[in-house]
């Protein structure tokens, strides 16, 4: 494993994210200081947790912790994009594919919870 950014939630993630900052360029200015900072900041957190994660990922206990950050940040993103559905700030289009891509970040982040050895460092032995 290289750096976070070889692991498939983070790629993920860091493309809805992407994808949510331009969508959000239309929300209206109204929107500016609460839903559209919002939702932009809770999905560029799911990204920034699994980062953090990945640094910590030789004490799995810290590992775990901050996955856990990335996937409370990623159900705080889908609230966000089923507010801005229900004033009609995003398509049905948009948001099926945002959402669809929360969810499988959901399912890679609960597997990285579930089975953190996965993901620690190979240890390498210097005797």
């Amino acid at each position: 494993m290289g750096t976070h950014k070889d692991l498939i939630a983070y790629k993920k993630a860091f493309d809805v994210a992407m994808r949510i900052f331009e969508i959000t360029k239309q929300f209206p200015k109204e929107e500016k200081y609460s839903l559209i900072d919002q939702i932009r900041r809770s999905s560029r957190a799911v990204c920034i947790n699994i980062a953090e994660a990945y640094r910590k990922r030789i004490y799995p206990a810290h590992f775990i912790a901050k996955i856990s950050d990335a996937d409370m940040e990623s159900t705080e993103t889908q609230t966000w994009l089923d507010f801005a559905l229900s004033c009609n700030y995003l398509n049905k289009q948009d948001y099926e594919h945002c959402m669809q891509q929360m969810l499988e970040i959901g399912r890679l982040l609960y597997h990285m919870q579930m089975y953190p050895e996965k993901y620690q460092p190979k240890t390498v032995n210097l005797k």
